[in-house]
């Protein structure tokens, strides 16, 4: 029987602060008052999720529109999830705690081929049936229904949500994915999920069926209903109906910086920072590059809405480090007048900035300048291939004179570790491009070095060449042997040269993406088998192994395993070495867009290049002739001109439907306005005593010291800094609380640069805590006196311990009073060396007594309170050793079920 979803997130499972959905600048509208509720759902863990920028951005637009509401779910561990099935609890939304079966929507951000599992795994969690056949006239399968569950908008029919999906991914090619969705979003969603929701609010209020429902949703631009389409010969897509458009338009949308402000998680997610979006869409026209296609025309964001947005969300939010993020960064112009703007109006608050992959060939002093703060991050770059001739096939854009002199401009700036992206198996490549990159390589450290200077230090990431759906590579495979083959040359070239780190690809993971990325509908039975086999979080190293044996399995008991072969084996290769397309200098394309030399398929012969594909009734704007011709150049090995500063390249996507690029004018770079070093002063120090309490005693203690740090920031309070490379807050913590422990006799110590009335310095730190973290008293301390977590002394604790049987009060007191009587009570200690200690707990046990029992037929709970040693120097009684105590003297088997600390003693 279902159970409350708090009593399912405990001290006991891995994390528990992913699910408390109380994060700073999290969004809690009232239930009853909105008509239509929403819930984005990431198919990630938490740390994934929720540090996801389309994902804030999206939540933060739903959450604007009036009469709806938006929360948010995500993948759960594998403790809660088997908790969930366990106790028949339905997977819930983190803010509401309500099942996502409550909600009228649901959407899936589907960012990788693989990820599909993930979203099944969700849907069985939330005991929503997988399929949009089976949710049709489905009745309600959730444990415990009842008055407090109510139906979502499809009551007529059925009792479940709408299931959507979105992303890059879901985009390109949904038809993999067909089986699982009511409907799906093509493109940007900043304008299509509010169309959609009013759509929704009206058919709510009219009481459609869901057909008539998903019939209206239909007719919006961007939105894709996959029953209403039927798949053909070739995995070609069709309507079923003339109501319904025969291509669905891919949206665009322009992108709002301020909507990236919001969601600051108390567990480090993968990108701990503010993130703003500066550009969208790419028009550099890299032939592999699936983004840079699915995002034209490219659209630059106004200068100072950037700046704007940057300065109020890092006031906002407390974090300590942003990001600026386009595909490529330095494409924006206005990039070094941002930064620079940036870092003048935070130049005293210790702040950093960071850039995603950038181009090498625009890196420059301009923008090493305005990278970093006092903490230099890393730098990424990606020339993608090791030889010109390469870079020219793929329309890289990059020379090796521009390589040089990027990678040069970072090693003189101070920059001795670089990360490079190479790719492998690329149309065209021959043993001698793939060497190419380890030649690269050892170049760039011969033409980096000096006497005095540390050695450049490379590390590599070389990826297998997946060909993606409306790219000019759309129509190119190369075969896993090919894939081993190359690694192992790689590997053989790079055991040579020195202070470089390598990092290749999965192959068979490559494969299997390449295999469902490019499929067609058949393919659904595979993705809910695979599933069903046990495949999920199949992106991660360690489930490599289980995912594609899951994935292998479900091919084959679908009767596709010949199809995955053609796949492995390099089923279309117009590139091949002695080919007559070769012979004829490169030709594979007639007047009429026709493969000279058709390939054989299972027998069937076709011209591979006017073969209908499952994807084709998907409106991206690029006109699918202009991708055969830009493959014909790159045979050719031209360069396609960057359209954004050069002449348009005709791909097809400016017009009315999509827009035109917005390339904005780079305003004139400010002079830099200070040393950006943060401020060392130490002019007052306040100790404040705080408690830990309700949800926030399941935040551990590292995360509450990056909570502190971002609490001032937001406070605005003047914190300190210490010196060297990496400065930190002057914010000492007294000895961490074991997590899910609550207190109220927490110290943390503050050191400012200027002094502060107390009063006026508690009610700034109470306006930006939690109220689970309430502050008791706060005081003025010498500034020489000793930081309290150098002069602890004992630590006063309420334990609520339990034990099998009714135990009167009086033989509780008994126990208590043998303890006391002893003068030695020995256990064991295991130090952190892995050395073994024996150590008397009864000198390290000050004070204990029994505070109250509550007894029933099966069980006795008593509270205790004890004082026990909690030095800094590691002497110290911690909570479970009063339970070892009680075995050791008692000769029963106890249970600790609650630890509260009470007060930390502080000696003089």
């Amino acid at each position: 029987m279902a159970v409350l979803v708090e009593q399912l997130i405990t001290s006991d499972i891995l994390k528990p602060a992913r699910y408390l959905g109380n994060e700073s600048l999290a969004v809690h509208k009232p239930w009853n008052t909105a008509t239509i509720r929403w819930v984005l759902t990431y198919p990630e863990v938490y740390e994934v999720g929720a540090s996801n920028l389309g994902h804030i951005i999206l939540y933060n637009i739903l959450n604007a529109q009036p009469n709806q509401l938006c929360d948010r779910a995500y993948l759960p561990g594998t403790d809660l999830a088997a908790k969930l099935r366990t106790t028949q609890t339905p997977l819930f939304a983190v803010e509401s705690k309500r099942w996502l079966t409550e909600f009228d929507i649901l959407g899936f951000s589907l960012s990788y081929e693989l990820g599909a599992t993930n979203i099944l795994e969700m849907l069985d969690l939330a005991g929503i049936p997988l399929t949009w056949r089976e949710r049709q006239g489905a009745g309600c399968r959730v444990q415990g229904a009842g008055e407090n569950h109510q139906s979502p908008i499809t009551n007529h029919q059925s009792s479940f949500p709408l299931i959507f999906a979105g992303g890059q991914t879901a985009t390109s090619n949904p038809e993999p994915y067909a089986d699982f969705f009511d409907f799906i979003v093509l493109g940007d969603g900043e304008e299509l999920l509010p169309e959609i929701g009013l759509v929704l609010e009206e058919g709510k209020k009219a009481k459609l069926p869901r057909e008539e429902l998903l019939l209206d949703l239909a007719q919006i631009p961007g939105v894709y209903v996959p029953q209403f389409y039927e798949m053909g010969e070739g995995g070609a897509v069709y309507p079923l109906r003339p109501d319904v458009p025969k291509r669905i338009l891919r949206r665009v949308a322009t992108p709002i910086p301020a909507y990236s402000i919001g969601l600051v998680p108390y567990v480090e997610t993968v990108h701990d920072r503010l993130t703003i979006e500066i550009r969208r869409g790419c028009t550099r026209g890299c032939r592999f590059c699936q983004p840079g296609m699915l995002t034209r025309p490219a659209r630059d964001v106004e200068p100072e809405k950037v700046v704007e947005a940057i300065e109020a969300g890092m006031r906002a939010t407390g974090y300590n480090e942003f990001s600026l993020l386009s595909l490529s960064c330095s494409d924006y112009l206005a990039l070094p007048a941002v930064g620079m703007e940036i870092k003048n109006r935070l130049k005293n608050e210790n702040i950093s900035l960071t850039l995603p992959s950038q181009r090498v060939d625009r890196f420059d002093e301009n923008i090493a300048n305005i990278l970093g703060g006092t903490r230099q991050g890393s730098l990424t770059f990606a020339p993608e291939a090791g030889t010109q001739r390469m870079r020219d096939i793929v329309n890289k854009g990059l020379t090796n004179e521009e390589l040089l002199r990027g990678v040069k401009t970072a090693w003189e700036q101070g920059w001795d570790k670089i990360k490079l992206y190479f790719m492998i198996g690329l149309p065209g490549e021959t043993d001698d491009d793939v060497l190419g990159i380890a030649e690269t390589v050892s170049w760039l450290q011969r033409e980096c070095w000096a006497k005095g200077r540390r050695s450049l230090n490379f590390n590599l990431t070389i990826s297998n060449f997946t060909p993606k759906p409306h790219t000019p590579f759309q129509w190119h495979s190369v075969s896993t042997s090919e894939f081993k083959r190359k690694q192992n040359l790689l590997r053989q070239e790079f055991r040579r040269i020195r202070n470089t780190k390598v990092n290749f690809t999965d192959i068979r993971l490559s494969a299997m993406e390449d295999f469902i990325g490019r499929g067609d509908r058949s393919l659904g039975k595979v993705l809910q088998r695979a599933w069903e086999l046990g495949a999920g979080m199949d992106s991660w190293y360690e489930n490599v192994e289980q995912a594609f044996t899951a994935w292998g399995n479900a091919i084959a008991e679908a009767g596709l395993d010949w199809k995955y072969r053609l796949v492995e084996n390099g089923e279309w290769n117009l590139f091949a070495a002695g080919s007559k397309e070769q012979e004829a200098g490169g030709e594979i394309l007639t007047q009429d867009s026709k493969l000279t030399t058709p390939h054989s398929i299972l027998g069937t012969r076709y011209s591979v290049l006017n073969t209908s594909l499952p994807w084709d009734h998907i409106d991206t704007g690029i006109d699918k002739k202009w991708l055969q011709e830009d493959l014909q150049r790159a045979l050719e090995a031209a360069i396609v001109p960057d359209c954004s500063f050069e002449g348009c390249s005709h791909c097809g996507v400016c017009g009315t439907d999509f827009g035109h690029n917005i390339v904005i004018e780079p305003p004139a770079i400010p002079p830099f306005a200070g040393s950006f070093v943060p401020d060392t002063t130490k002019a007052q120090r306040l100790r404040v005593w705080f408690g830990k309490q309700g949800d926030m005693a399941l935040v551990s203690h590292l995360d509450l010291m990056r909570l502190f740090d971002r609490v001032m920031r937001r406070a605005g309070l003047p914190i300190s800094f210490s010196g060297g490379f990496h400065p930190n807050p002057r914010i000492s913590l007294t000895s961490a609380l074991a997590l899910g422990a609550t207190s109220s006799g927490e110290i943390v110590d503050f050191e400012l640069t200027q002094p502060m009335d107390v009063e006026s310095f508690r009610e700034q730190l109470v306006s930006q805590l939690p109220t689970d973290i309430p502050i008791y008293n706060v005081e003025e301390i010498d500034l020489k006196a000793s930081a309290a977590t150098q002069i602890m002394e004992a630590a006063e604790y309420l334990l609520t311990v339990s034990t099998v049987g009714e135990v009167p009060a009086t033989q509780w007191q008994d126990w208590i009073a043998a303890i006391k009587a002893k003068n030695e009570i020995l256990s064991e200690h295991i130090t952190k060396s892995g050395k073994q200690q024996i150590i008397n707990l009864r000198d390290r046990l000050f004070e204990l007594e029994l505070v109250e029992v509550d007894n029933s037929q099966t069980e006795s709970k008593a509270v205790l309170r004890y004082v026990g040693s909690c030095r800094p120097d590691g002497v110290i009684l911690r909570p479970e050793q009063i339970l070892s105590i009680l075995e050791i003297v008692v000769s029963a088997e106890f249970h600790l079920l609650h630890i509260h600390r009470n007060r930390l003693v502080l000696g003089i």
